[in-house]
């Protein structure tokens, strides 16, 4: 199967795949996805949607630093996969690294579409990319 890799920055190790869900906004995960890994902000380009067992893919984060901790719980209990980041920024870095999810950033996020099947290398901040057909 063909695929496309791009070579970004690894912020947190690890290695997964998964189906992404693309967002072109930022994101705040404090008020914007609740526990159980929905996103409520009506204004998301992702708004109903789960990010549970996916491969979340969105150009940077923001808001409140108690984000970090929701990150930090959705990876502890299984809900977010991994993170692919446009330009991470400390609050997402920091819960992902606490909570043990896979990130990379520098990422050209545009190549990227909801549905595509993604293999995210944080050990060696590399993603693939499976386009959907």
């Amino acid at each position: 199967m063909d695929y496309v890799e791009i070579m970004g920055r690894s912020i947190s190790k690890g290695v997964v795949e998964g189906e992404a869900l693309v967002s072109h906004k930022p994101i705040s995960f404090l008020g914007d996805i609740n526990k159980e890994g929905i996103v409520t902000d009506r204004e998301s380009d992702i708004y109903g949607k789960s990010i549970k067992e996916k491969i979340l893919v969105f150009p940077t984060g923001k808001g409140s630093t108690v984000g970090s901790y929701v990150i930090y719980s959705l990876g502890k209990r299984g809900i977010l996969k991994g993170i692919v980041n446009r330009e991470c920024e400390p609050i997402v870095a920091t819960g992902a690294i606490l909570g043990r999810i896979p990130l990379v950033d520098k990422i050209d996020i545009s190549k990227i579409d909801t549905g595509d099947w993604i293999v995210l290398d944080g050990n060696k901040g590399i993603v693939k990319i499976y386009k959907r057909n």
